[in-house]
């Protein structure tokens, strides 16, 4: 896919304030470390995360994610009259029906006459959302628009932790299983997107490819959307990591390979790359397999953890605001999720 009309405005974000280490979640599950002889300090070795951050109790998906919104709308300088699209992208959200959108929409204030709904795609969700938005305004459906998600990791986390310190047979293999939920962190981010014809910024979002291997939608699965109904009950998430990671990779190189194609890039070409933050020794095998120079990465998951839909855009948004992605630089913008998807984007900042 190629875009000859679409830029990207700005990006907005929000975190919590409230931050929780790798070690003290350990030292919950110091019972079970006991029981599989495991010692405190291997979650944050494995993975390379040493905290994550989590909303205040009681907080919906759609409050940070309409700060988020506000930051973006703001530092776009595009008026809320002007936007005709609003899209909720994350995983979390504030109830199944209706959409988020209704919600961060009307707190807003944006017109009526705008298109509102959800998208959600696990960790790929909000890039899903940007190539829906792209595809209406290269289409002259529409002129400006937003991409929003919050997510929130506690309770999966919680869950977790509470099923393995419960477990009377716990093993190593059910901890491992329970690895990735506590990788899991909170956040929310936002972007406008505008047609070329009215931005102010000039930063291009120029195309992207997209790749699905859903023969492997198994290896990560969340419990039945029917828990969200009840807020006694907590979603267990059971992850094959090995799993995840060995055809996740496999699928990351067809994808690369395709996006330099349909881009008309080399890898020289590329000079910042972005990717989903799932931890920094994965991040490390990423940019091994694909043969991609490390000192154009831009990396938060050692103080965000993973924010599934979250990580990549908020990575965009932390690196252009400490100037890491320049005016001039051609970006790439990585994306994947359980299913398993990619979506690799293509920008010239």
């Amino acid at each position: 896919m190629h875009y000859r009309r679409v830029c990207i405005e700005a990006f907005g974000y929000e975190l919590p304030q409230r931050v929780i280490t790798s070690q003290s979640l350990e030292e919950r599950l110091a019972p079970v470390y006991a029981k599989v002889h495991r010692t405190v300090g291997r979650l944050e070795q494995m993975t390379g995360i040493r905290e994550r951050r989590e909303w205040e109790e009681g907080t919906p998906p759609s409050l940070p994610s309409t700060k988020a919104a506000e930051k973006a709308i703001a530092a776009a300088g595009i008026d809320k009259k002007d936007i005709e699209c609003l899209l909720h992208t994350s995983v979390s959200r504030d109830f199944l029906e209706p959409a988020t959108a209704t919600v961060v929409h009307n707190a807003l204030g944006l017109p009526p006459t705008a298109t509102i709904f959800d998208i959600s795609n696990a960790c790929l969700g909000f890039v899903n959302g940007m190539v829906t938005l792209a595809n209406m305004i290269e289409l002259g459906q529409i002129k400006a628009g937003v991409v929003v998600a919050c997510e929130s990791g506690t309770r999966l986390t919680e869950a977790t932790i509470q099923q393995l310190l419960q477990d009377p047979d716990i093993t190593r293999a059910k901890v491992r299983l329970g690895f990735a939920s506590l990788t899991m962190g909170s956040g929310a981010v936002s972007v406008v997107m505008t047609h070329s014809s009215i931005s102010k910024s000039g930063h291009k979002l120029l195309g992207g490819v997209v790749r699905t291997a859903s023969q492997h939608n198994d290896l990560c699965r969340v419990d039945a959307d029917t828990c969200f109904y009840d807020p006694e009950s907590f979603p267990s998430m059971h992850a094959n990591s090995e799993g995840i990671l060995r055809n996740g990779m496999q699928l990351a190189m067809e994808t690369w390979e395709c996006f330099q194609r349909e881009m008309g890039w080399r890898p020289e070409d590329v000079d910042k790359i972005f990717t989903h933050q799932v931890s920094a020794v994965h991040q490390a095998l990423f940019f091994e397999t694909l043969k991609l120079d490390k000192a154009k990465g831009f990396s938060t998951v050692e103080y965000l953890g993973n924010i599934g839909s979250v990580s990549l855009p908020v990575s965009v948004a932390i690196g252009v605001e400490q100037g890491h992605l320049k005016p001039g630089d051609r970006a790439a913008m990585m994306a994947a999720g359980s299913g398993l998807n990619c979506i690799m984007l293509g920008l010239e900042w």
